[in-house]
């Protein structure tokens, strides 16, 4: 007994230590050297400024919600305050401010966003294993390595979107008081997604379309059938009919709205023409007839390019030579270094990205199989049964949230006709990225070598993409050959 004991503390003491692993190198992937290239990088150019613009009390116009300017707001007050981070300066966002000072707040939401995959990875199976490899494959995703290094807005897109979800998937298995407290938790979060960019909508989108499927599978089930099996776990899911209407109706819906209107207030007294419902009209016109293609931006990308990794973004690029002037924003090199390039490439990790969408194809198919097969079972007429053998309820679950997340993140953005980067996606690549792990725990634990070897395989080729791709990731100096040989297709540059 007293083995048995031990054994598990230690499985849980060396779960808690590689959590804590991954986060330390999330932190310093994230951190290590952010005040690199003492000038705004990309859309810096706006969110920094912006930023800077609410602690100067300068009027200006965004074309987007203000959550995330406030957040950077905040951040550069903070970091302006302390004792470190103030080697490099510059007046770029209209006062004197340290890259560190306007960079690190995104670093530090970026750090986190690993550890609430992980803990959503874990309320959906409570496996150890698949929350420590979700875990693991975002904390060295590229693209939000990048995106956590600068004052940019998707970071906290992503963040507020999974906290929200994470606080509906605990109020799912509260009761009472309990229930209502993270249920408004769960609204307060999705509404600071959507506060911060309307794409946002898309985590909100995820959980109607969940609540639409539970409906209709309660629906078409009839209580004498048993749809759990013997099992030690429950998904939280499983009580999604234990949710009454006002209960959705107040923290699903109305408590984003307040949320997304009470925001408005600090740009309002700032900015108070043209008003809410003024300003909201100005920038529904300025994404209408933005317009598309190359005129537009370079970067222009299609939804359909995304899942393949087609059109990342040069966010920053540079190259010196002996004839190059010397140039204050990068770090000093020496003579017998050049030529070099300093570049910064918002892009995935190639192979987690590819792979990533071919386990949620994957998952896709197998929801459709299994539909299938229930229609199969129910009538006889249309087809025979088919010999398909389905994960349990729980993995059934954990399947349809994956699932119906990553369409809810991506299908929306079919019909728009504006200029789109790959960024748009990050919101449903997490999901994406979890259905992958999914995938590869059930290979690595597989009782076929076959299997195991798969899943190494994979491991190892996300390991190497992201050693691999690191320096286009950190802007670290690349030579013309070691840059060039890290463009795979002429569509990358």
């Amino acid at each position: 007994m007293k083995h048995r004991q031990s054994r598990s503390l230690f499985k849980i003491s060396g779960f808690t230590l590689g959590m804590i692993a991954i986060f330390i190198g999330s932190v310093i992937l994230r951190f290590w050297g952010l005040s690199r290239f003492n000038t705004l990088v990309f859309d810096e150019v706006y969110y920094a400024k912006f930023g800077n613009n609410y602690l100067t009390h300068t009027p200006f116009f965004n074309s987007h919600p203000p959550l995330s300017q406030y957040l950077i707001a905040f951040g550069i007050w903070l970091g302006s305050q302390l004792p470190f981070g103030q080697e490099t300066v510059n007046n770029l966002t209209g006062s004197s401010l340290s890259t560190w000072s306007y960079r690190w707040f995104n670093a530090l939401f970026g750090s986190f966003i690993p550890l609430i995959i992980g803990a959503i990875a874990y309320q959906l199976t409570h496996r150890r294993s698949y929350t420590l490899i979700a875990t693991f494959l975002i904390a060295i995703d590229g693209l939000f390595i990048v995106e956590s290094r600068y004052a940019l807005s998707n970071i906290y897109i992503v963040f507020f979107g999974l906290l929200g979800q994470l606080f509906f998937l605990t109020a799912l298995q509260k009761k009472g008081v309990n229930r209502w407290f993270w249920l408004i938790l769960a609204g307060i979060g999705l509404g600071g997604a959507v506060v911060t960019k309307w794409n946002g909508l898309g985590f909100l989108l995820g959980i109607y379309l969940i609540l639409i499927v539970n409906g209709i599978i309660q629906y078409f089930t009839s209580n004498s059938e048993q749809l759990t099996p013997e099992t030690s776990f429950k998904s939280p899911l499983q009580n999604l009919n234990q949710l009454t209407p006002i209960l959705i109706l107040v923290s699903l819906i109305l408590i984003p709205i307040l949320v997304y209107c009470i925001a408005w207030l600090p740009h309002l007294q700032q900015n108070p023409t043209p008003g809410l419902w003024g300003l909201q009209a100005k920038m529904w016109a300025y994404h209408h007839d933005l317009g598309d293609g190359a005129k537009v931006h370079p970067y222009c990308s299609k939804w359909y390019s995304w899942i393949l990794m087609l059109r990342p973004i040069a966010y920053f690029y540079t190259k010196v030579d002996s004839t190059t002037p010397p140039n204050p924003i990068l770090p000093l090199h020496h003579p017998d270094q050049l030529p070099i390039i300093y570049a910064v490439h918002a892009m995935g990790n190639p192979f987690l990205w590819w792979l990533s969408t071919l386990a949620s194809l994957l998952l896709c198919w197998m929801l459709i199989q299994r539909v299938w097969m229930d229609l199969s079972l129910r009538f006889p007429q249309l087809k025979p049964q088919l010999s398909l053998q389905f994960p349990p309820t729980p993995e059934l679950w954990l399947t349809l949230f994956l699932t119906l997340n990553w369409l809810a993140n991506l299908l929306p953005w079919v019909k728009v006709t504006r200029c789109l980067f790959i960024y748009h996606y990050m919101t449903g690549f997490v999901f994406s990225c979890m259905a992958l792990a999914w995938w590869l725990e059930r290979w690595l634990y597989s009782q076929q070598t076959r299997f195991r070897w798969l899943g190494g395989t994979i491991i190892f080729l996300v390991l190497f993409g992201f050693l691999y791709w690191m320096p286009l990731y950190l802007g670290l100096p690349l030579s013309p050959l070691q840059w060039k040989i890290r463009m795979w297709f002429p569509s990358w540059i």
